[in-house]
């Protein structure tokens, strides 16, 4: 249990490798859980009988559980202190594994989806900020890499652990769920190490929406246009792909779903860390052309049910969507002074996550019309084009390595 003696204690230590590797940890195993169903969606699909349009809403609530999240809880470690915030995600993920292990009933999946949707919004924003605080001297730089690379590292291995798991466990729909509640309590005992600096006496309380410091409101526009782009993206693999690949593709084996998914977000974490040395400007033009280009192929894998070009648009697509969200994460963070990267962190993912729910229910609806294919060719469209917006405004950005700041 962290107590207040050891939240206080843990102001008082410095950051070291330790704390950062503990913090960064943290944030992982809880993102973990939010992508877990998705491999497993083939399997739920069959046991209770639901199509995609089930499979997107089922989506669309968990981010809705982050919105929800990200407004009620967002800023509240400014008053009670990060480690509290971060045990209460850590048991609420929790409690959405214990949901999904014993659901016979499929408004349990829902609940579970909820669950872990809350979770996230408190690691979306604090877990991202503990990582950053945690940074020991001199790698502020490698901070902002893991704050973002744990948290989508830990999307993609969800998705790859629970089909993995569900491939050769007696039990594919519980299994995952044991193995996922057995990393959250080694989370829970990784809190011990990880410093401490909220719980500032002075921080306003109460439920209130995160307002922008007046150093980053010029920058959030532009650097959020690449969150927006790559997020619509992610939610449309992740609610629609489990659906075409067994309907177009004829492939369900959950290792091989759990796999394609993972891709995603795996290759975006990698590209977030091996990339991060690299200008603003060059990041998000590389960022907003992988985006594109995986936009084309998932069409041209649309059209000719190609596993192979399905693979290369979700790699494509993960290293976009992971430059174009670090690079304007790091860009905000950078611009707003310590005390309020809490509130600006929160209203960055606020956007993010706004542009998951509406385009993936908006796909749910559309599918049931015209189709899984059609659907997937509408949205590669208007999300191709999200992208070469973003690409339009790389200029805006710095173009000299090691500068973190728009223009």
């Amino acid at each position: 249990m962290v107590t207040a003696d050891a939240t206080s204690a843990a102001r008082t230590l410095p950051a070291t490798g330790l704390s950062l590797a503990a913090a960064s940890y943290v944030l992982a195993v809880v993102m973990m859980g939010t992508t877990m169903p998705t491999p497993l969606y083939p399997l739920y699909e069959d046991r209770f009988g639901f199509g995609s349009a089930t499979a997107t809403v089922l989506y669309a609530i968990y981010a809705a559980g982050v919105i929800a999240s990200l407004v009620l809880f967002g800023t509240l470690s400014d008053v009670l202190g990060r480690r509290p915030l971060l045990l209460a995600g850590l048991v609420l993920s929790l409690a959405s594994a214990g949901v999904f292990l014993v659901a016979d009933h499929m408004w349990l999946l829902f609940v579970g989806r909820v669950l872990s949707g809350l979770a996230a919004g408190i690691l979306t924003a604090t877990g991202t900020v503990v990582v950053l605080e945690n940074a020991p001297e001199g790698r502020a730089r490698l901070a902002s890499s893991l704050a973002t690379a744990s948290k989508v590292g830990g999307l993609g291995l969800g998705m790859l652990m629970a089909g993995a798991v569900a491939q050769v466990a007696a039990e594919p729909l519980r299994a995952p769920f044991v193995v996922h509640a057995l990393l959250l309590v080694v989370g829970v005992l990784a809190l011990w190490p990880v410093r401490e600096r909220g719980g500032r006496p002075g921080a306003a309380r109460g439920l209130r929406l995160p307002r922008l410091h007046p150093r980053s409101r010029s920058l959030f526009a532009t650097a959020a246009v690449g969150a927006v782009a790559g997020f619509a993206v992610s939610g449309i693999f992740a609610s629609l792909l489990p659906g075409f690949m067994g309907s177009v593709l004829h492939v369900s084996a959950p290792v091989v779903v759990g796999f394609a998914t993972f891709l995603f977000f795996g290759v975006s974490a990698v590209a977030q860390i091996s990339l991060k040395g690299r200008s603003d400007r060059t990041l998000v033009r590389l960022g907003a052309a992988s985006l594109a280009a995986s936009m084309v192929l998932l069409a041209a894998a649309l059209t000719s049910a190609s596993l192979v070009v399905v693979l290369a648009s979700s790699a494509l697509g993960g290293a976009g969507m992971g430059l174009l969200f670090m690079t304007g994460m790091r860009a905000v963070t950078v611009a707003t002074p310590p005390e309020a990267r809490t509130q600006v962190t929160t209203a960055y993912f606020l956007v993010s996550y706004l542009s998951i729910s509406v385009p993936v229910i908006a796909a749910g609806a559309l599918s049931t019309v015209v189709g899984l294919t059609w659907t997937g060719l509408v949205f590669a469209a208007l999300l191709g084009a999200v992208a070469l917006v973003a690409l339009a405004g790389a200029g805006r950005f710095t173009g000299s390595d090691g500068a973190r700041t728009l223009r």
